[in-house]
């Protein structure tokens, strides 16, 4: 089904949590739209309103220059996106993979995709062409969208048995030739320009499928995890009282949209409020960001830990560089509690953290109106009902550990794992969606987070299986068994470790293993460390005791 715009709602300048979201003293309701598409509320909205003019998206390119989008242009290219979708045969519910660096090119194809109705794939440009042919075949996806400028990293995707027809190219660059494949490539630019928009938007229900993204998986594969519409309402909560967004702010993000941190962070929580967001592509020092929220009076800045890191320990910037700024955000990893001190010292400003994971996006902060406790993650944010559960599914006493647990009519969780039913099944049950996550909740109602109980690896924001890692370096001919770690070398700075046991009468050097991990993973999951084992330490089960593995690196680096 399909409706047709023809102004903006009453509701659009109503306060968005207060529409969504009822509050009183005793209780909170959310009240869910029967129908509801993140394109139409993100975009088409603010084009049909007094803000069409305004500035929805700024892309500073290191190589070519500075590009705006204003929100009636953003409208205008998503809905000629969808017209060459629907060209393309592609149906209701068909994936459509996208690769793309940050761009004028990933908003257009993304809210193109749903405001057409299919399922949007974001996929990391730091993939190599194996990860995403596995992508591309787990998800079915019927169109890839690239950058021609790194269509030569993904060409021998060709040869990979996926479903695949279609290949957009994006961007400036030279098409390639149509290769001997039943593949088609097209040029996207060219493509859309003799395109007609269309007023038209899928008439999507508020748990229709949306966006479908891949985390690392403890199975050593990536999992696919599949999101609703209605996930733009489960994240309202964090407008108000984690990002605190004010009429005609200007975002600045140091991250790429494919992460999902990212995706919501930069994307869409901001253009839903019709905000501007700022970001950048291509090579940067410490000294970016700073010079960016400078030339474009940003407000609010959004990074990692690592960001906020090296801005301290490699620039000269302060507070009065950055006058415009008043609001700063961070996620992906804990920022130490000297590093907040030390941003507090040179900018005067708190650095406000939240924690997510990529089924439910970002739930607990710390909050604007309360103070921040160093150490601690914050509050679950109002409306969604997060518990700490102990083992036998009763909620845990104060300063006690238990499992972070999500109520399963929560707007904000994701549908399910993507063709993973016994996975889904796993998680949710009971009523809940049971984390991994454990925290303890101190008599202020601070929560603790204690973190995952299996071992994937947190390095400079992006967490990473092991099982991944693995699976991967142990298809080289040498290695004949393998762990993957976390190595903390020193505060906030944990790198992938590769500890592996080559085959008897074999050879392989410390530089030849770290190539191969480059060469055949995302550069953040390639190893950095290099160790070499005759065999692991064990339980008598055989289990690989990697906690003491670290400890004994640990002891190593220290002698």
């Amino acid at each position: 089904m399909l409706y047709e715009k023809t102004g903006p709602t009453d509701e659009s300048n109503m306060n968005q949590l207060d529409r969504f979201l009822n509050q009183t003293d005793s209780d909170t309701k959310w009240n869910i739209p029967t129908y509801f598409n993140i394109a139409q509320e993100c975009v088409n909205q603010h084009a049909l309103s007094e803000r069409a003019d305004n500035i929805a998206l700024i892309v500073e390119d290191d190589e070519l220059g500075t590009k705006e989008l204003s929100y009636a242009a953003l409208d205008q290219q998503s809905s000629k996106f969808a017209t060459l979708l629907n060209q393309l045969s592609v149906s209701i519910g068909d994936r459509v993979l996208i690769r793309l660096p940050n761009s004028t090119d990933y908003p257009e194809s993304f809210f193109g995709c749903l405001r057409h109705g299919a399922v949007a794939v974001p996929t990391s440009t730091l993939l190599a062409a194996s990860e995403v042919a596995y992508l591309a075949k787990d998800s079915g996806a019927k169109v890839l969208v690239a950058a021609k400028s790194m269509w030569s990293e993904l060409e021998s995707i060709l040869d990979q048995p996926t479903k695949l027809e279609t290949v957009l190219l994006a961007g400036p660059g030279i098409m390639p030739e149509q290769p001997n494949s039943s593949i088609k490539l097209i040029d996207l630019t060219e493509s859309m320009a003799d395109l007609a928009a269309t007023k038209t938007i899928v008439k999507s229900k508020a748990d229709d499928p949306a966006y479908l993204v891949y985390t690392s998986g403890t199975t050593g594969f990536p999992k696919g995890v599949l999101h609703a519409h209605r996930s733009l309402i489960g994240r309202l909560p964090a407008s108000q009282y984690w990002f605190d967004f004010k009429d005609g702010d200007r975002i600045m993000h140091s991250g790429k949209f494919n992460w999902t941190y990212v995706l919501g962070s930069a994307l869409m929580d901001p253009l839903f409020h019709g905000h501007t967001v700022i970001v950048h592509e291509g090579k940067n020092d410490a000294g970016t960001w700073p010079t960016l929220i400078k030339k474009h009076s940003c407000t609010i800045f959004i990074g990692v830990p690592t960001i906020y890191r090296q801005i301290i320990q490699k620039t000269d910037f302060k507070g009065e560089d950055v006058p415009s700024l008043r609001h700063c955000m961070s996620a992906g990893e804990h920022l130490s509690d000297e590093m907040l001190a030390a941003w507090r010292k040179r900018f005067g400003q708190d650095v406000f953290e939240a924690i997510g994971m990529s089924e439910f996006s970002y739930y607990i902060s710390q909050r604007i109106d309360r103070p921040i406790r160093p150490g601690a993650a914050g509050f679950p944010q109002p409306g969604h009902n997060i518990q700490i559960l102990t083992g036998d599914g009763t909620p845990a006493p104060v300063n006690e550990e238990g499992m972070i647990a999500i109520p399963e009519n929560d707007p904000g969780l994701f549908l399910n794992y993507w063709q993973l039913p016994e996975e889904t099944t796993k998680a949710k049950h009971d009523d809940y969606f049971f984390t991994g996550d454990y925290a303890r909740t101190d008599e202020d109602g601070y929560i603790w987070f204690l973190g995952r109980k299996d071992d994937i690896i947190n390095t400079f924001g992006y967490r990473v299986s092991p099982h991944e890692i693995e699976r991967v370096l142990k298809t080289h001919p040498a290695i004949a068994d393998c762990v993957a770690l976390g190595e903390e070398l020193g505060p906030e700075k944990i790198l992938v470790s590769a500890c592996v046991i080559l085959h008897k009468d074999s050879e392989l050097s410390e530089q030849q293993l770290l190539d191969f991990g480059n060469e055949k993973l995302a550069k953040y999951k390639a190893p950095k460390l290099a160790h070499f084992y005759q065999d692991f330490p064990r339980t008598k089960n055989g289990k690989v005791l990697r906690k003491q593995m670290l400890i004994d690196l640990k002891n190593q680096r220290s002698q």
